[in-house]
Protein backbone atom coordinates (compact mmCIF):
# COMPACT_ATOMS: atom_id res chain seq x y z
CA UNK A 1 0.00 0.00 0.00
CA UNK A 2 1.29 3.48 -1.10
CA UNK A 3 1.80 6.13 1.58
CA UNK A 4 -1.81 7.65 0.01
CA UNK A 5 -3.10 4.88 1.79
CA UNK A 6 -1.33 5.36 5.43
CA UNK A 7 -2.24 9.17 5.16
CA UNK A 8 -6.23 7.56 4.79
CA UNK A 9 -6.15 5.22 7.64
CA UNK A 10 -4.05 7.75 9.91
CA UNK A 11 -7.18 10.00 9.30
CA UNK A 12 -9.57 7.34 9.85
CA UNK A 13 -7.88 6.60 13.07
CA UNK A 14 -7.79 10.06 14.43
CA UNK A 15 -11.25 10.54 12.93
CA UNK A 16 -12.83 7.83 14.69
CA UNK A 17 -11.27 8.70 18.02
CA UNK A 18 -12.69 12.44 17.57
CA UNK A 19 -16.06 11.32 17.62
CA UNK A 20 -15.52 9.25 20.98
CA UNK A 21 -17.72 12.42 22.85
CA UNK A 22 -20.55 11.62 20.87
CA UNK A 23 -19.95 7.45 21.37
CA UNK A 24 -19.87 7.33 24.85
CA UNK A 25 -22.46 10.40 25.63
CA UNK A 26 -25.03 7.87 24.43
CA UNK A 27 -24.05 5.47 27.25
CA UNK A 28 -24.34 7.98 30.03
CA UNK A 29 -27.13 6.23 32.02
CA UNK A 30 -24.12 3.74 32.80
CA UNK A 31 -21.77 5.95 34.37
CA UNK A 32 -18.02 5.94 33.87
CA UNK A 33 -17.09 3.76 35.90
CA UNK A 34 -19.72 1.11 34.67
CA UNK A 35 -18.42 1.88 31.38
CA UNK A 36 -15.11 1.54 31.74
CA UNK A 37 -15.37 -2.06 33.43
CA UNK A 38 -17.10 -3.06 29.74
CA UNK A 39 -15.28 -1.33 27.37
CA UNK A 40 -12.27 -3.09 29.36
CA UNK A 41 -14.10 -6.73 28.51
CA UNK A 42 -15.46 -6.46 25.63
CA UNK A 43 -12.19 -4.88 24.32
CA UNK A 44 -10.51 -7.54 25.17
CA UNK A 45 -13.07 -9.96 23.23
CA UNK A 46 -12.83 -7.94 20.23
CA UNK A 47 -9.08 -8.19 20.59
CA UNK A 48 -9.35 -12.39 20.39
CA UNK A 49 -11.64 -12.38 17.75
CA UNK A 50 -9.59 -10.03 15.44
CA UNK A 51 -6.63 -12.02 16.31
CA UNK A 52 -8.65 -15.09 15.31
CA UNK A 53 -9.49 -13.45 12.15
CA UNK A 54 -6.30 -12.22 11.05
CA UNK A 55 -4.49 -15.45 12.51
CA UNK A 56 -2.41 -13.26 14.38
CA UNK A 57 -2.43 -15.49 17.79
CA UNK A 58 1.48 -16.20 17.03
CA UNK A 59 2.29 -12.76 17.76
CA UNK A 60 0.59 -12.97 21.10
CA UNK A 61 2.21 -15.97 22.02
CA UNK A 62 5.76 -14.22 21.28
CA UNK A 63 5.19 -11.47 24.03
CA UNK A 64 7.73 -12.06 26.86
CA UNK A 65 7.24 -12.28 30.49
CA UNK A 66 9.33 -8.69 30.82
CA UNK A 67 6.42 -7.24 28.46
CA UNK A 68 3.61 -7.73 29.65
CA UNK A 69 4.90 -7.05 32.64
CA UNK A 70 5.57 -3.67 31.47
CA UNK A 71 2.20 -3.76 29.39
CA UNK A 72 0.32 -4.54 32.95
CA UNK A 73 1.77 -1.36 34.23
CA UNK A 74 0.92 0.39 30.83
CA UNK A 75 -2.81 -0.83 30.98
CA UNK A 76 -3.18 0.19 34.62
CA UNK A 77 -2.22 3.90 33.34
CA UNK A 78 -4.47 3.19 30.03
CA UNK A 79 -7.43 2.61 32.90
CA UNK A 80 -7.03 5.80 34.08
CA UNK A 81 -7.13 7.56 30.30
CA UNK A 82 -10.45 6.08 30.38
CA UNK A 83 -11.98 6.77 32.92
CA UNK A 84 -11.17 10.32 33.28
CA UNK A 85 -12.25 10.40 29.45
CA UNK A 86 -15.64 9.02 29.79
CA UNK A 87 -16.18 11.05 32.80
CA UNK A 88 -15.14 14.04 31.27
CA UNK A 89 -17.51 13.72 28.51
CA UNK A 90 -20.39 12.54 30.14
CA UNK A 91 -20.27 15.85 32.90
CA UNK A 92 -20.17 18.04 30.18
CA UNK A 93 -16.35 18.88 29.95
CA UNK A 94 -15.56 17.78 26.66
CA UNK A 95 -13.64 20.95 25.66
CA UNK A 96 -11.17 20.47 28.42
CA UNK A 97 -11.28 16.83 27.97
CA UNK A 98 -9.97 17.80 24.20
CA UNK A 99 -7.45 20.62 25.93
CA UNK A 100 -5.57 17.71 27.19
CA UNK A 101 -5.05 15.64 23.78
CA UNK A 102 -3.71 19.12 22.32
CA UNK A 103 -0.67 19.14 24.86
CA UNK A 104 -0.68 15.76 25.48
CA UNK A 105 2.70 15.83 23.00
CA UNK A 106 4.15 18.65 25.32
CA UNK A 107 4.01 16.95 28.43
CA UNK A 108 4.97 13.68 26.34
CA UNK A 109 8.74 15.72 25.69
CA UNK A 110 8.38 16.74 29.58
CA UNK A 111 8.42 13.75 30.61
CA UNK A 112 11.07 12.31 28.59
CA UNK A 113 13.20 15.19 30.07
CA UNK A 114 12.02 14.25 33.87
CA UNK A 115 12.10 10.30 34.02
CA UNK A 116 14.68 9.75 31.11
CA UNK A 117 16.76 12.31 31.05
CA UNK A 118 16.37 13.54 27.67
CA UNK A 119 17.33 17.22 26.42
CA UNK A 120 15.48 19.28 24.60
CA UNK A 121 15.86 21.73 22.11
CA UNK A 122 15.69 25.63 22.31
CA UNK A 123 12.46 25.50 20.60
CA UNK A 124 10.99 22.20 22.49
CA UNK A 125 11.54 24.78 25.41
CA UNK A 126 9.80 27.32 24.29
CA UNK A 127 6.79 25.62 22.78
CA UNK A 128 6.93 24.51 27.02
CA UNK A 129 7.14 27.59 28.30
CA UNK A 130 4.27 28.80 25.89
CA UNK A 131 2.30 26.17 27.51
CA UNK A 132 2.95 26.52 30.32
CA UNK A 133 1.62 29.90 30.33
CA UNK A 134 -1.42 28.97 28.59
CA UNK A 135 -2.34 26.59 31.87
CA UNK A 136 -2.10 29.49 34.25
CA UNK A 137 -4.55 31.29 31.87
CA UNK A 138 -6.75 28.23 31.86
CA UNK A 139 -6.47 28.10 35.51
CA UNK A 140 -7.47 31.99 35.97
CA UNK A 141 -10.33 31.20 33.46
CA UNK A 142 -11.89 27.63 35.06
CA UNK A 143 -10.79 29.30 38.61
CA UNK A 144 -8.88 25.99 39.23
CA UNK A 145 -6.37 24.01 37.24
CA UNK A 146 -7.50 22.22 34.04
CA UNK A 147 -7.02 18.85 36.29
CA UNK A 148 -9.11 16.86 33.36
CA UNK A 149 -6.71 17.78 30.33
CA UNK A 150 -3.89 17.33 32.81
CA UNK A 151 -4.95 14.23 34.09
CA UNK A 152 -5.36 12.72 30.36
CA UNK A 153 -2.13 14.27 29.30
CA UNK A 154 0.22 12.69 31.77
CA UNK A 155 -1.97 9.46 31.64
CA UNK A 156 -1.52 9.43 27.86
CA UNK A 157 2.01 10.57 27.88
CA UNK A 158 3.12 7.94 30.78
CA UNK A 159 0.96 5.24 28.47
CA UNK A 160 2.91 6.39 25.83
CA UNK A 161 6.61 6.13 27.72
CA UNK A 162 5.81 2.65 28.92
CA UNK A 163 4.49 1.27 25.77
CA UNK A 164 7.79 2.94 24.31
CA UNK A 165 9.94 0.58 26.77
CA UNK A 166 7.89 -2.39 25.43
CA UNK A 167 9.94 -2.30 22.20
CA UNK A 168 8.62 -2.52 18.65
CA UNK A 169 8.38 -5.96 18.18
CA UNK A 170 4.50 -6.20 20.46
CA UNK A 171 2.48 -4.41 17.69
CA UNK A 172 -0.92 -2.91 18.62
CA UNK A 173 -3.26 -5.05 18.77
CA UNK A 174 -1.10 -8.23 21.09
CA UNK A 175 -0.71 -5.01 23.29
CA UNK A 176 -4.13 -4.33 23.43
CA UNK A 177 -4.98 -7.83 23.96
CA UNK A 178 -2.14 -8.39 26.73
CA UNK A 179 -3.09 -4.73 28.83
CA UNK A 180 -7.51 -5.87 28.70
CA UNK A 181 -6.53 -9.10 29.74
CA UNK A 182 -4.79 -7.96 32.90
CA UNK A 183 -7.45 -5.95 33.62
CA UNK A 184 -10.69 -7.92 32.44
CA UNK A 185 -10.53 -9.69 36.10
CA UNK A 186 -10.76 -6.91 38.08
CA UNK A 187 -13.69 -5.62 35.37
CA UNK A 188 -15.55 -8.56 35.91
CA UNK A 189 -15.29 -8.56 39.38
CA UNK A 190 -16.67 -4.69 38.67
CA UNK A 191 -19.31 -5.65 36.87
CA UNK A 192 -20.60 -9.01 38.94
CA UNK A 193 -20.30 -6.42 42.65
CA UNK A 194 -22.18 -3.94 40.76
CA UNK A 195 -25.15 -6.66 39.34
CA UNK A 196 -25.43 -7.77 42.87
CA UNK A 197 -25.52 -4.03 44.06
CA UNK A 198 -28.38 -3.16 41.83
CA UNK A 199 -26.08 -0.94 40.04
CA UNK A 200 -25.50 -2.74 36.96
CA UNK A 201 -27.39 -1.05 33.71
CA UNK A 202 -26.24 -3.45 31.61
CA UNK A 203 -29.49 -5.15 30.70
CA UNK A 204 -31.95 -3.14 32.78
CA UNK A 205 -31.34 -0.84 30.03
CA UNK A 206 -33.01 -2.07 27.74
CA UNK A 207 -31.37 -4.00 24.82
CA UNK A 208 -30.33 -0.93 23.00
CA UNK A 209 -27.69 0.14 25.92
CA UNK A 210 -26.41 -3.54 26.02
CA UNK A 211 -25.02 -3.71 22.47
CA UNK A 212 -23.74 0.11 22.92
CA UNK A 213 -21.67 -1.18 25.98
CA UNK A 214 -20.99 -4.33 24.12
CA UNK A 215 -19.73 -1.95 20.77
CA UNK A 216 -17.20 -0.08 23.02
CA UNK A 217 -14.57 -2.91 23.06
CA UNK A 218 -14.51 -3.27 19.52
CA UNK A 219 -14.31 0.91 18.66
CA UNK A 220 -11.34 0.92 21.02
CA UNK A 221 -10.05 -1.68 19.12
CA UNK A 222 -10.76 -0.52 15.36
CA UNK A 223 -9.03 2.57 14.88
CA UNK A 224 -6.01 0.62 16.83
CA UNK A 225 -5.86 -0.98 14.08
CA UNK A 226 -5.77 1.50 11.30
CA UNK A 227 -3.29 3.53 12.91
CA UNK A 228 -1.04 0.34 13.24
CA UNK A 229 -1.47 0.05 9.59
CA UNK A 230 -0.89 3.64 9.27
CA UNK A 231 2.10 4.12 11.16
CA UNK A 232 3.45 1.52 8.98
CA UNK A 233 2.98 3.36 5.75
CA UNK A 234 3.89 6.88 6.51
CA UNK A 235 6.46 8.84 8.42
CA UNK A 236 6.63 10.03 11.93
CA UNK A 237 6.27 13.27 10.99
CA UNK A 238 3.06 13.03 9.20
CA UNK A 239 1.40 10.59 11.67
CA UNK A 240 2.16 13.76 14.64
CA UNK A 241 1.12 16.16 12.91
CA UNK A 242 -2.38 14.15 11.98
CA UNK A 243 -2.68 13.36 15.70
CA UNK A 244 -4.43 17.03 16.15
CA UNK A 245 -7.26 15.75 13.89
CA UNK A 246 -8.70 14.57 17.52
CA UNK A 247 -8.57 17.18 20.12
CA UNK A 248 -9.90 19.67 17.01
CA UNK A 249 -12.81 17.18 16.18
CA UNK A 250 -13.41 16.67 20.02
CA UNK A 251 -13.46 20.73 20.71
CA UNK A 252 -15.63 21.30 17.99
CA UNK A 253 -18.12 18.47 19.48
CA UNK A 254 -18.08 19.98 22.86
CA UNK A 255 -18.28 24.00 21.83
CA UNK A 256 -20.69 23.02 18.38
CA UNK A 257 -22.66 19.84 19.63
CA UNK A 258 -22.98 19.74 23.56
CA UNK A 259 -22.97 23.82 23.53
CA UNK A 260 -20.25 24.02 26.34
CA UNK A 261 -19.05 27.59 26.61
CA UNK A 262 -15.89 29.24 25.37
CA UNK A 263 -15.34 32.53 27.30
CA UNK A 264 -12.75 35.21 25.65
CA UNK A 265 -9.87 34.05 28.47
CA UNK A 266 -10.65 30.49 27.59
CA UNK A 267 -10.39 31.10 24.22
CA UNK A 268 -7.25 32.88 24.68
CA UNK A 269 -5.79 29.76 26.33
CA UNK A 270 -6.45 27.25 23.75
CA UNK A 271 -4.85 30.09 21.29
CA UNK A 272 -1.49 29.77 23.46
CA UNK A 273 -1.86 25.85 23.55
CA UNK A 274 -2.36 25.98 19.70
CA UNK A 275 1.20 28.87 19.16
CA UNK A 276 2.76 26.36 21.62
CA UNK A 277 2.17 23.27 19.36
CA UNK A 278 3.27 24.93 15.99
CA UNK A 279 6.38 25.89 17.59
CA UNK A 280 6.85 22.25 18.17
CA UNK A 281 5.63 21.26 15.44
CA UNK A 282 7.82 23.31 12.81
CA UNK A 283 10.99 22.65 14.90
CA UNK A 284 9.85 18.67 14.64
CA UNK A 285 9.87 18.91 11.40
CA UNK A 286 12.87 21.03 10.80
CA UNK A 287 14.59 18.26 13.08
CA UNK A 288 13.40 15.43 11.09
CA UNK A 289 14.64 17.41 7.80
CA UNK A 290 18.00 17.39 8.76
CA UNK A 291 18.13 13.68 10.14
CA UNK A 292 17.10 12.71 6.78
CA UNK A 293 19.93 14.71 5.15
CA UNK A 294 22.66 13.16 7.32
CA UNK A 295 21.47 10.05 6.42
CA UNK A 296 21.69 11.14 3.00
CA UNK A 297 25.04 12.26 3.41
CA UNK A 298 26.07 9.38 5.38
CA UNK A 299 24.54 7.25 2.81
CA UNK A 300 26.31 8.87 -0.19
CA UNK A 301 30.07 8.78 1.64
CA UNK A 302 29.26 5.10 2.63
CA UNK A 303 29.17 4.17 -1.03
CA UNK A 304 31.58 6.44 -2.23
CA UNK A 305 33.85 4.37 0.23
CA UNK A 306 32.41 1.58 -0.86
CA UNK A 307 33.51 2.46 -4.72
CA UNK A 308 36.85 3.84 -3.84
CA UNK A 309 37.57 0.00 -2.21
CA UNK A 310 36.31 -2.07 -5.15
CA UNK A 311 39.16 -0.21 -7.57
Amino acid sequence: MSSRSGVLLAIGAYGMWGLFPLYFRLLERAGAVEIVLHRIVWSLLACLLLLTIGRSWAALRAVTRRQVAVLAAAAVVLSVNWGVFIWAVNSDQVVEGSLGYFINPLVSVLLGVLLLRERLRRAQWVAVGIATVAVAVLTVDYGRPPWIALALAASFGCYGLLKNRVGRGVGALPGLSVETAVLTPVALAGLVWLQLAGQSHFVSEGPGLLWLLVGSGFLTALPLLLFAGAARRVPLSTVGLLQYITPVMQLGIGVLVFGEPMPPLRLAGFALVWVALAVFSVDGLRSAGRSRAEARRLARATTAQGAQAAR
